[in-house]
Order: structure tokens, then sequence, then C-alpha cells
């Protein structure tokens, strides 16, 4: 088996990676390393989850120690493009711990924060500049970054890119980076206009891929549930019923939903937090940080705000409806199989989107388990006892009321497992009295040999802030 000490890596690196504890490399870290170190252009298909990071940052910090010079003022050597904040924080670390022996100076810039702290951090230029498209075409503007220095350009997430409108943007920024480069490509998937740009941006490309089916799909246990779209806030409040469910991702289709079902769930006594593109950085970093602490045990999220977010130990994800591009399920479910751990995977189906589930079981070629529970009288008298969370009202559900919970009884505490008194409350949703356990969160877990390597551990360190928008080892 391939290990990181055959690829050739600085001693500096190898020494980061040691300190870790990892020493095998994943499929695409194995397929990418050895050429990217070797100078040429590289297109990866993977999803997040896969190692891709440390797939590009550990040949790339290579490069660096090869030839170390000084960055010009205002530039850097490294531009890594990434499609959000929370995924460009995330890059920004991998390379300060890989490169945590090397010297290595790095940035991240994002926007929705103020510019000045980013101006200091470019002041004096830096090795490795993570960025989103549209703050750094404003600086770009500003002319408070220059990008002439340039040698190696990475595009992570591109379908990504795209979906976020950002291909213009990306095009504006290459104009600004030298044609004599090495370019990294990245993405999930391959549409047509990622092909195109692909092609446009690469030369003779190293081209590796890693299919999903064999990273994700067999290592989660999942399920589907067929119910109406009416009751599934009744049937998500009875999943929550299971202890098992200790830290749970929960995703919807648009913000406006992620907030309402959120709400839901504290109504029901449930701790739980949304994240989406509309939340401001502060909101977004306290429900991670609440989430990974074990202080919520629901995370709410959009396909958008979740992708690149790295949180080990989350026990279940609950597709609260099922995504319009089949490739984002996989990327979903991948939430929870992380780390080498395997994961489980519920989905509501609706009616409405049995042509939807058709599409995911053909890409994932498998037949997903499932389970029926419409015209669920049990069901329909939760529903009808359930309060409205506000916002856009569902569509009235009383069928097969009857039994069951009445409206006018308090509701249960849903936070099993207990353990400290979080207080912790979705904004929008109504005050209580005290909070609710931890629900499990954080529980120390027997030492074990670590499975193959993925990425750093989060946390601690340089780590980005949402109030500067700004991440430098400096």
């Amino acid at each position: 088996m391939t290990q990181f000490t055959d690829f050739g890596l600085a001693a500096p690196l190898l020494k980061a990676l040691a300190g870790e504890g990892y020493t095998t490399p994943t499929p695409i870290q194995a397929q990418a390393i050895p050429g990217v170190m070797a100078g040429r252009d590289l297109q990866g298909i993977a999803q997040t989850g896969t190692g891709k990071t440390a797939a590009f940052a550990l040949p790339i910090l290579h490069r660096l120690a090869a030839d170390k010079r000084q960055p010009e003022r205002k530039g850097a050597r490294v531009l890594v493009l990434s499609p959000t904040r929370e995924l460009a924080s995330q890059i920004g670390e991998s390379f300060r711990t890989y490169g945590k022996h090397m010297g290595v100076t790095v940035a991240v810039i994002f926007g929705g924060v103020k510019y000045g702290a980013q101006h200091k951090a470019m002041a004096n230029g830096v090795d490795v500049l993570v960025a989103t498209p549209g703050r750094l075409l404003d600086h770009l503007q500003e002319k408070t970054i220059t990008l002439r220095g340039v040698e190696i350009f990475v595009l992570d997430e591109a379908d990504q890119m795209l979906d976020l409108g950002f291909v213009l943007p990306i095009r504006k920024i290459v104009a600004h980076i030298p044609k004599v480069r090495q370019n990294l490509f990245f993405s999930a998937t391959m549409p047509t206009e990622i092909g195109k740009l692909a092609s446009e941006l690469l030369t003779d490309p190293l081209r590796v891929s890693v299919a999903p089916q064999a990273t994700t799909v067999e290592k989660v246990n999942q399920r589907v549930l067929f119910v109406e779209q009416g009751r599934k806030r009744a049937l998500l409040a009875e999943l929550f019923d299971d202890a098992q469910f200790k830290r749970v991702i929960v995703f919807t289709r648009t913000k406006r939903g992620a907030d309402r079902v959120a709400r839901g769930l504290e109504q029901v006594g449930v701790d739980a937090a949304s994240i989406h593109g509309d939340k401001s950085q502060g909101q977004r970093e306290r429900a991670l940080a609440d989430f990974k602490a074990g202080k919520v045990r629901a995370l709410v999220a959009t396909d958008i705000a979740a992708r690149g977010i790295d949180i080990d130990a989350v026990t279940h994800v609950v597709q609260y409806e099922l995504p319009n591009v089949p490739e984002s399920y996989v990327h979903r479910i991948g939430r929870t199989a992380r780390a080498g751990a395997d994961g489980s995977a519920v989905a509501f189906c609706s009616d409405d989107e049995r042509t939807l589930l058709r599409d995911i079981q053909k890409v994932t070629r498998q037949t997903i388990p499932s389970f029926d529970r419409r015209n669920d009288k049990q069901l329909g008298a939760a529903t009808a006892a359930l309060p409205d969370p506000g916002g856009k009202a569902e569509r009235p559900d009383t069928r097969g009321a009857g039994g069951g919970r009445g409206a006018h009884q308090p509701k249960r505490n849903r936070n099993h497992g207990g353990g400290g008194n979080s207080g912790h409350r979705h904004e929008g949703a109504p005050a209580r009295s005290g909070g609710h356990g931890g629900g499990g969160g954080g529980e120390n877990k027997p030492a074990q040999q670590r499975p193959a390597f993925k990425g750093p551990q989060r946390g601690g360190g340089n780590s980005s802030s949402g109030r500067t928008g700004v991440w430098s080892n400096r």
C-alpha cells in the first residue's frame, strides 16, 4: 500500500503529517500528488470528504519548499479560488496545518466583512491566497491585491461555482494571472459549462477521478420514507425521539425552508440551528460551533451552505426534501461518512419527488430500501397537534387525525443524552426557560488506529475570523 513517505515530499511536510498521525493517502491523493509535484496541470473529479484538499495542498507546499522566494507586495505565489467562506477558511487552515514547519504564509479573503484587516494581511504578500471570487474581484479593482506573481492556480468546487454564478467572475480573475502557470481544477461533477471552462484553463492535464459510489454510497446505511409533504415535520420530530439521532444534519432545498424546519424542531423540544447564505458570517460560525460542541442536535442546511463543511461524528443525515440534482444526494449523505466511519441517512420522499428519487437511484446505481408512511394515522394526529413554525404555511393535513399527543399538552424534550444546559435557542424560535442537553455530542471515544488521511483536525491555531474575513499566520 502506498504511503506518504513514498512520494518524496519535503521533510517538513512529512513531519507535519506524522504529527497528525497520518501515513496512508486516500485514492485521490495517491493519484494526484505525484503529477502535481511534477508541475502538471490536473483535472480532478471528486466530492468533498475524499481528501482532495490535501491532494493539491501537499504537492503545492512541496513545490514552494523546493523554490523559496519572497512573494511581491500585495501578491501571492499560489491562488486558490473557493465558492464559499466556510470552505475557503478550511482550505486555508489545511495549508497552515501541512506547512507549519515551513514558515509558509497564508491569507484567506472572503466577502461580507470589512476590508481593513484584509489589506493588512496582504500588504507584504503571502505564499498562499485562498479567496472567494466576489471579494477577490473587489480587491483587484481597488488594486489592493495583485496576481502578477501567481505561479499555481487552483479552482476548487468548480460545479458549485457554476451554481453560484461565478463562472464570469472566474474568467475575469484569470485575466489577471500570468499565462505561464500550473492549473489545478477540481469539480464533483462535470456539466457542459464546467467542461468548457476546464478546457480553457488546462493544458494537457492529468485526469484523476474518484467515483462517489466507491467512496460514499456503499458506506452509508440509507433508507427512504414515503410521506406526504404536509406530514414531514411530524415524521422528522418522530425521528428525533430515537436517542441514536445525536448529531444530525437536515437538508432542505431553500433558505426559508431551512429556517422553518429549524423553528419547527425547536417547538417540539429539539435544539436546532439553521445555516444558509442569508445568515451573517457570525451566525453561521456560531451555528457550526454549537453543532460541533453538541449544544444543538440538528443543523438544518441548504446544499450550498453545507458543501465543504467538515464535521466529524455526524450520526445521521436527513434529507427533508430530495435535491434536484442527483449528485447532490451523494454529497449530502457523505456528511455522515467521515474519516472512514460508516453513517446513516434518511430521505423523505413525497409523491411529487418520486421522479427525483428515480434519478438518484439511477446515478448511484442502487435501489434504496424504502418504507411507506403515507396515510399513517399516528403521523396525521401528530401533524394536527404541531404548532405553526411561522413563515409560509404548509398545506393543511388533517387526515388520519385521532389519538396521539394533543396540541394543549407540553412539548417533549427530545434532546436525549442530557449533560449540560446549553441554553441555545434557534433565532426566531420562542424562548424557553433553561436549555436542553447536548444530545450526546462530544462524548469520549476509545483510541483507535486512524483511517486513511482525509484532512487535518479542524479548530485551533490561527483560524479565520468572522469579524475580519481574513486569516493569516504572519
